[in-house]
């Protein structure tokens, strides 16, 4: 791979990175897109 394979790669994952970013920022103040998940947590013994 060469270097401008890598940073056109880096590129790419810097944008996806900022388009979460804005997503959870926006829905953060979003309650609709609030998910509430139980968990169950159980004793486990080795």
């Amino acid at each position: 791979m060469t270097t401008t394979e890598k940073i056109a790669n880096a590129k790419k994952r810097i944008d996806e990175l900022e388009r979460l970013i804005k997503y959870w920022n926006n829905s953060y103040h979003d309650e609709a897109k609030i998910i509430n998940f139980t968990r169950k947590i159980g004793n486990k013994v080795a």
